[in-house]
Formats: C-alpha cells, sequence, structure tokens
C-alpha cells in the first residue's frame, strides 16, 4: 500500500472509531507495524489533521474534520456508482466489499448536494449466479501481482485433463465467471482458462521468469 493510500486509510480507521484506537490496532488493520503507526501519526498531525493522542495510549479525530469535496459531476458519480454495482454482483467476496467500500468513501467527500445520487442512485444491475470455482479469483489476483506461477489442473470442453502450469498475466470478469489469460508452459504458448474448468489448483512461489509489462505486450500481440 502507498504512504500517501495509507494516510488516507488511517483518518478512515479514526473517523469510524468510536473510541481512542491504539497505534497496534491500526497497524494490525493496515498490516504495518505500530512504529510505522507512529510516523504516519506524526506526519498527519504536522499536516494539520486534528488528531489527539499520543504512543502508548491511543488516537482519536476531532469532530468536525472533512476531507476536501471531490468535484465530481453527476454523471461521474453515477459512472462510479453503476461500475460498483456491477462488482459487487459480478465479483468475488473480497471485492465486493471493496466496491461498497469505494462507494462509501466517494460519497463521505462528496459535497452535500451529491448526496442524493447516492441515497437513490439512477442505476442499477441484476444479480446473477456465480459459478463453482476451486481457485478463487482474489488468489489468481494475488499470485499476478505478486508475479508467481500457479500449478493446475484443467478440464477442457470434451472433458478431458491435464496437469498445467500457467503464468498468470490478466484476470477477466465476465457476466457468469472469469477467465485468466497466462503464458502455459505445456504448451509454450498464451492461453486462456476459464476459472469454472480448474478442478484443482496450486499456488507456487516460484517467479515468474519474465517482467510482467514485456509478458503483457506480448500476450497482447499475440491474441
Amino acid at each position: 500500500m502507498r504512504r500517501a493510500d495509507r494516510l488516507f486509510e488511517t483518518i478512515e480507521i479514526l473517523r469510524r472509531a468510536r473510541h481512542p484506537i491504539s497505534a497496534h490496532a491500526i497497524g494490525a488493520e493496515l498490516g504495518v507495524t505500530k512504529w510505522t503507526v507512529y510516523r504516519d501519526m506524526s506526519a498527519l498531525m504536522g499536516q494539520g489533521v486534528p488528531i489527539e493522542g499520543e504512543a502508548g495510549v491511543g488516537y482519536v479525530l476531532n469532530a468536525g474534520f472533512h476531507m476536501p469535496p471531490l468535484m465530481l459531476t453527476a454523471a461521474e458519480i453515477e459512472a462510479a456508482v453503476l461500475g460498483a454495482q456491477w462488482v459487487q454482483t459480478r465479483g468475488e467476496r473480497e471485492l465486493s466489499q471493496a466496491a461498497a467500500g469505494l462507494i462509501s468513501k466517494i460519497e463521505a467527500v462528496s459535497p452535500a448536494s451529491a448526496r442524493a445520487s447516492f441515497l437513490a442512485p439512477a442505476t442499477s444491475v441484476a444479480p446473477v449466479a456465480q459459478p463453482q470455482e476451486h481457485l478463487s479469483a482474489a488468489d489468481i489476483r494475488l499470485s499476478i501481482r505478486r508475479r508467481t506461477k500457479i500449478q493446475l489442473i484443467y478440464r477442457d470442453e470434451s472433458g478431458a485433463e491435464t496437469d498445467r502450469v500457467i503464468w498468470p498475466i490478466l484476470l477477466g470478469y465476465r457476466d457468469v465467471g472469469r477467465i485468466v489469460a497466462a503464458w502455459c508452459e505445456l504448451r509454450h504458448g498464451f492461453r486462456y482458462f476459464r476459472t469454472e474448468r480448474i478442478v484443482q489448483a496450486d499456488m507456487l512461489t516460484d517467479k515468474i521468469p519474465r517482467r510482467m509489462d514485456l509478458l503483457r505486450a506480448e500476450w497482447a500481440a499475440a491474441m
């Protein structure tokens, strides 16, 4: 997580808290040490954020503090809400929760005149049933971020199963199900894999031996 993002998340944690919250608790939620939280608190206070407290006691955000409003047009808000609605109904639980959190954050920093767009949005997305998956989308996204390989057993349209090691490049979301774009070591080429046809998978620690930007460029050229 970038430092700027972490500072924003720290303010959000303080905003939600009803009582002083310790650096240890904040660090646990953000995945950093309490020493990092101490430094972040010092930086936020130095920037004028009205935080009270100290190490070993806990921190509180004074009432009345507001982030600068986002100057979004009505169409931009509708686009953000519609996108989040789609992710909430098509994404796995982690992304669905993130989409809800995203809209909450945008609403919190938007001017009061825009609140109606969040309370009564002009768009909606019909929910769909998602297929059973043995390899979660969250794990695939993590593998892509870490540039690590995945070993899987894949069942094709005819029912034949093959054992493969792939280098995941992108995860595509459809109305129903997801598709992994990857380099396949078995076929020595780029392939697409439907996640509902992955019958078994292991997340490997082996690193993909190519730069991801170059690999994606080759994939785009090949496909």
